[in-house]
């Protein structure tokens, strides 16, 4: 099971990041490269609290059986679920300025959200509310991964 905790995988998916292009064409979604980018950064920025998201969207089933299967059953998540509106492209989300410096503060957000010492706090997921650490990375690595491969990579 792979996770942001691993090294490797972590690595891996950095690898992967750094293969995608302004040019990269999406399989799915109506999202660009660049867009893509700012969005996991935005999603990383909330789950540390850098970033309001309204609303506690979650209840007895997202907060148990949702959350197991989204983070541990072994399937891919699906196409087309929609984010939070503060961290969606088309509507309250950061828009993209310059390509390699967007993607340059993805990577540093990694970076920092994976390393022993934080200097945050973990907040509330808004569908799956108090998460683990394990599941935080968990997470971590499936929405990226997701991302990535909307994107071939």
């Amino acid at each position: 099971m792979k996770t942001l905790g691993n090294e490797t995988d972590r690595k891996e998916l950095l690898l992967r990041l750094g293969a995608v292009m302004p040019e990269s064409q999406r399989r799915w979604g109506k999202m660009t490269p660049h867009q893509m980018i700012c969005h996991l950064n935005d999603s990383f920025k909330s789950v540390i609290g850098e970033r309001d998201v309204n609303g506690d969207k979650s209840n007895l089933l997202t907060r148990t059986a949702v959350r197991w299967i989204a983070l541990y059953a072994p399937l891919k998540w699906p196409h087309g679920v929609r984010t939070m509106p503060e961290n969606d492209q088309k509507q309250g989300g950061t828009p993209p300025e310059d390509f390699k410096r967007d993607l340059d503060a993805l990577v540093s957000m990694i970076e920092r959200v994976t390393h022993p010492h934080r200097t945050f706090e973990w907040q509330r997921h808004p569908l799956f509310a108090e998460m683990s650490e394990r599941d935080w990375m968990r997470w971590g690595y499936l929405h990226v991964d997701h991302h990535l491969r909307q994107f071939g990579v």
